[in-house]
């Protein structure tokens, strides 16, 4: 019987998840795009070496971060910098996930200014952050930095320590900076193509 569409989709994503992390160039499909490469390389950095991010790297990843599409636009959304050893001490009190990052990226983001639907009210503020979070993850990720997505933290304590966050809701934070981890165990496991995606 012919395979269906995703099935064969499904198939490729076996072979992905059978192959070694450092192997999985050469079983790649070769049409394959090099932002799904890049996809399939980013994982969750849990650990990362004192080496500084160069401004040059920064301004790139913030750059990234202000591209990102946003409901209707409105943008409310917004990210601070945190690399001082006192920000960062500040971070540690509300987070023991900063795994040694020497840089955070908070992004927040303001519902009053977001898209609502109008059907039933939902408000997009959070979806526009993590879509600039996601840009945020990326392009670090380009630029071979380490990276991972923080949502366990104390926001009280965070508002407490940064009264430049006022007004703005914390949703994430970044740690970022040169890599001294590798892919956990985990992270080439997917669900297969045919129960992640159906045609309807």
């Amino acid at each position: 019987m012919k395979k269906g569409f995703f099935h064969k989709l499904s198939d490729v994503s076996r072979l992905h998840h059978r192959a070694a992390f450092s192997d999985l160039a050469k079983h790649t499909h070769p049409t394959e795009t090099a932002f799904l490469k890049l996809a399939r390389a980013r994982f969750s950095c849990r650990g990362f070496t004192e080496k500084e991010i160069s401004d040059e790297a920064l301004a790139s990843i913030l750059e990234a971060a202000r591209l990102a599409p946003s409901a209707t636009n409105k943008q409310p959304v917004h990210v601070w910098v945190v690399r001082t050893p006192e920000g960062l001490a500040k971070i540690d009190a509300a987070t023991q996930y900063r795994y040694g990052a020497p840089l955070v990226l908070m992004v927040g983001c303001k519902p009053e200014e977001a898209w609502v639907r109008k059907y039933d009210g939902k408000n997009g503020a959070e979806t526009d952050a993590a879509i600039v979070g996601t840009h945020i993850m990326m392009e670090a990720s380009a630029l071979h930095l380490g990276n991972v997505w923080v949502g366990s933290f104390d926001p009280a304590k965070l508002a407490e320590a940064f009264p430049e966050t006022a007004g703005w809701e914390i949703t994430a934070l970044f740690p970022i900076g040169h890599p001294a981890a590798h892919p956990s165990p985990r992270h080439n496991e997917r669900k297969p193509m045919e129960e992640f995606a159906s045609e309807i």
